[in-house]
């Protein structure tokens, strides 16, 4: 599990390095005003639907029922279920992109209000939301042969090719901006030719895995019957957490203009760490999960989910600690530049503050989530996603006025907190989690030591930085860089002092290691 989630782990922080490069660029090029705003719901519209259909319900249901498949009936089966599955995917999907490109007006009169007083925002919208579209249906169908290469235990591949979007999102910025007509569209051009992109390495993949996928007439078989009975709790949970982003979307639309764009830079930074750990936990641990439980060993099961939360949390922790202390220094190097101002900057660093309350929670929720559907369980997450809608609902109308840009953030992370802590006790009453003393102490010990490291800091920081954002770029990513590093080793050698890690220990693997090779 360790490799295969450091396997992951790597490509995704790789693809997220590469995408702050591709919104370093957006930022530079269109700041935080009409233009950037119509292009995040543009890209938003896709995304949920990738969400949803995609990495969602989808594969929430399929990648165990895969797997069994694949273990106890063989390949050939498992390959004409995946067939079938693809099928009924592509289909579904196609349709929904026709309506939505003959429906678009209609639709972002639904998801952005706000845009409809400005009229210029409105119209760019609608275009670039009919250029990104199709994007969701080459997304899903590489989510869905992602799902079987994952199933195949091969999740190098899969989490390698997401890397194409926002190599070919930084080539179509650089290269077709000036053959459009602003740099709005050729990024949006660019969501599409990378979902064309992905899915053709992902296809290549497959064929050198000889697992072949086609399209075909679908048909609801008894195994299609079995996968949309999964799904549909399924969807309705993804739903759920789609129309918790939709309503922050609206909230943001109807906020002063800018405010859709420094909320999704700071979103970004944030997905950092919930990309790199979470979905590499979740991607990683819902196999191991679902061999262990058709395999009837419950205590490897409780052990591997236990190892999850352990390797997520004590990186999550002080990345979460981190990023609330360094919140205007970070993104004031990587995006305060070109058209993206300082009163810009001070914005998204509020955003990105909120954001990271909530981060061990987002991190949490991708962990713990496999504890359901790797027993079939998709229908308890939706009843907590019920729940959690109407709480983040209520939490977006009531922090609207008086938190403006920082409302939907922190509306998100408190949902977030009340969603994990639920899924917690429903599976520890459940038996399928059970956390040791020794790993609550641990844990106790990882937020001792990220508070002391977020207090250094914000010292050095108050002390030495005062006038951090007056400076050059170069200053800037210098220092963000200093402190970041400063945070890790004051964090590291508190790990080492209260014996929660072994430098010494970690030092001689290397060693060992380099000797072997």
């Amino acid at each position: 599990m360790i490799k295969n989630f450091l396997t992951v782990g790597s490509w995704t922080m790789a693809s997220r390095f590469l995408g702050l490069i591709r919104d370093q660029l957006l930022a530079a090029l269109l700041g935080a005003g009409p233009l950037q705003d119509a292009y995040q719901v543009a890209f938003r519209l896709p995304n949920m639907f990738r969400r949803l259909f995609g990495e969602g319900a989808f594969n929430a249901a399929f990648v165990p029922l895969f797997t069994a498949t694949l273990t106890h009936k063989g390949k050939h089966s498992a390959e004409k279920f995946a067939n079938e599955s693809f099928s009924i995917l592509i289909a579904t999907l196609l349709i929904i992109t026709i309506l939505g490109e003959i429906f678009m007006p209609q639709v972002l009169r639904v998801i952005a209000p706000g845009f409809s007083y400005h009229q210029g925002r409105y119209q760019e919208a609608i275009i670039l939301s009919r250029i990104t579209f199709p994007y969701m249906v080459l997304i899903c169908a590489a989510a869905l042969i992602s799902g079987i290469l994952n199933s195949l235990h091969q999740f190098g591949v899969a989490a390698a090719a997401y890397i194409s979007f926002n190599i070919v999102g930084i080539a179509a910025l650089l290269w077709l901006t000036p053959l459009m007509p602003n740099a709005a569209w050729a990024a949006a051009w660019g969501v599409t030719l990378s979902g064309i992109v992905q899915f053709l390495i992902l296809w290549i993949a497959l064929q050198r895995a000889h697992i072949t996928i086609s399209f075909s007439v679908p048909k609801i078989t008894q195994d299609i019957k079995q996968l949309l009975k999964k799904m549909a709790p399924g969807i309705v949970g993804s739903g759920i957490t789609q129309i918790n982003l939709t309503v922050d979307t609206i909230i943001a639309t109807l906020l002063p203009t800018g405010s859709v764009s420094v909320m999704y830079f700071a979103d970004r930074i944030n997905q950092l760490p919930l990309g790199v750990l979470g979905a590499a936990a979740g991607t990683t641990l819902l196999p191991i999960l679902t061999k262990d439980i058709h395999k009837n060993d419950m205590a490897s099961a409780l052990n591997n989910q236990n190892k999850a939360i352990d390797y997520t949390l004590i990186l999550t922790i002080p990345a979460a600690f981190g990023l609330f202390a360094l919140a205007v220094p970070i993104i004031s190097a990587l995006f305060g530049h070109g058209k993206f101002t300082p009163d810009n900057v001070y914005a998204s660093a509020q955003s990105l503050q909120a954001y990271a309350l909530g981060l061990p929670a987002f991190v949490l929720i991708k962990v713990l989530s496999p504890g359901f559907f790797a027993r079939g369980d998709t229908a308890t997450p939706v009843k907590i996603g019920l729940a959690t809608l109407l709480l983040n609902f209520f939490l977006n109308l009531l922090f609207m006025k008086p938190l403006a840009h920082m409302g939907p953030p922190l509306a998100s992370s408190l949902a977030a907190m009340i969603n994990v802590f639920i899924l917690a006790v429903i599976l520890y009453k459940r038996q399928a989690l059970y956390i040791p003393r020794a790993l609550i102490k641990k844990i106790s010990v990882i937020v001792f030591c990220s508070i002391i490291m977020a207090c250094c800091l914000l010292l050095v920081k108050i002390f030495y930085f005062s006038d951090f954002i007056e400076k050059g770029l170069l200053y800037r990513l210098f220092t963000m860089v200093l402190l970041a590093c400063m945070g890790s080793v004051i964090y590291g050698l508190l790990l080492q002092v209260f014996g929660i890690i072994s430098i010494n220990y970690f030092f001689i693997k290397i060693l060992k290691k380099i000797v072997k090779k």
